[in-house]
């Protein structure tokens, strides 16, 4: 009896201890983001990928614009060169740009057990490609498991419901929600319904800490005014209806609320900084990141470079999730010639990736900040 009495004296404590014990807050993880691939993606998506496996990214996710379409990219034709095969033709190119995008720029990613959240951008919508050809040719991204059982989970009275170039990702409390606005009658209002449900519904669950949306243009009205929603009366209005669902997210219902976007091929922070927002409800936290092999784009007029606001670079958006708070905070990585892998030199030659990738592949023409006259959609 003295014995068990002993015991219990020496390790009730321990036990107690165990049972009060705080258990230790959740690591945080990372994810990448990044747009705009076409003319140079193919040497830099691959360097893309193995920054986002030693940075421990769960996924990739690409903001649109795979190929030019509009003309031949030029890693495409250089590859053509060092292979010595016949130029590129019209008819080849556009059968096959799509399938290349999914060959050099996202197999690099599979490679590495990372899967790659596919936007769309303007290019996969310009004729003769067309939506439906986008969904098909990327459809296993599309329809990857995360992302369909996600659509399941949303809906789980339809057989099978659609795959959409727009979807949303539920992960660690986080709605991870990819927008269309890819060509000037966008948002229509089937994205639109269904934007609006699902922000319903991530504004009456507890769970739901934050809400990540990415897509290709940026929202109106923001600091690169002139290449965005901005420049056709449909995005202008929905653009800006659903700035203002994301404004009563965070202001009302007290969630995090961060916006992505590329188009613009340079690195812009604090994109909705902008007088229009000071004064019609707020400034949402939001980035540009148009830097995974595009042509470079010079800085719109009046914006002045800084450390988060760059031009002539290649790198990706790397965001750190703290799960026990749903904060994220991102960061710029930079991307050298250095930093593209060996076999990937050896299929574009040296000079290609630094003459012409990295040195090269600038567009000298600036952008606007302020909104210019919009256009008459024609899409």
């Amino acid at each position: 009896m003295r014995l068990r009495q002993a015991i219990a004296f020496l390790f009730f404590p321990l036990i107690a201890s165990a049972q009060t014990a705080t258990p230790p807050p959740p690591s945080t993880w990372n994810f990448v983001v990044a747009g705009d691939s076409r003319n140079c993606g193919d040497v830099v998506m691959p360097a893309i990928a193995a920054g986002a496996s030693k940075d421990g990214a769960k996924f990739y996710w690409h903001l649109g614009d795979w190929r030019a379409i509009y003309t031949f990219d030029e890693d495409m034709q250089q590859a053509a060169v060092v292979a010595k095969k016949p130029p590129l033709q019209l008819q080849n190119y556009l059968l096959a740009a799509f399938q290349d995008a999914i060959d050099n720029q996202i197999k690099p990613f599979e490679k590495l057990g990372i899967p790659v959240y596919a936007g769309i951008g303007n290019h996969e919508t310009i004729w003769p490609i067309t939506r439906k050809a986008f969904v098909t040719a990327f459809y296993g991204s599309l329809n990857m498991p995360a992302i369909r059982d996600q659509r399941v989970k949303d809906d789980p009275y339809t057989f099978q419901a659609p795959v959409q170039p727009y979807f949303h990702v539920v992960n660690d409390g986080i709605d991870f929600i990819y927008l269309d606005n890819a060509s000037c009658e966008m948002f229509d209002e089937q994205q639109m319904t269904w934007l609006t449900a699902l922000l319903d519904r991530d504004a009456a669950t507890a769970a739901i800490k934050t809400i990540v949306v990415g897509m290709h243009e940026a929202l109106p009205d923001s600091r690169s005014c002139g290449h965005s929603m901005s420049n056709y009366p449909r995005g202008r209005d929905t653009g800006r209806r659903v700035y203002h669902l994301l404004l009563e997210l965070r202001d009302k219902y007290q969630k995090q609320v961060y916006v992505l976007a590329s188009h613009s091929h340079f690195l812009m922070d604090n994109v909705y900084d902008t007088a229009y927002w000071r004064s019609n409800g707020g400034i949402l936290d939001g980035w540009i990141v148009g830097t995974s092999g595009a042509v470079r784009y010079e800085l719109p007029d009046g914006i002045a470079p800084g450390p988060n606001v760059k031009t002539g670079v290649y790198g990706y958006l790397l965001g750190t999730v703290n799960p026990a708070t749903g904060s994220i905070s991102f960061k710029f990585r930079e991307l050298t010639p250095s930093d593209v892998p060996q076999d990937v030199i050896d299929k574009y030659s040296a000079s290609f990736v630094k003459d012409f990738c990295f040195a090269g592949n600038r567009d000298p023409r600036k952008q606007h900040s302020n909104c210019p006259p919009m256009g008459q959609c024609t899409p």
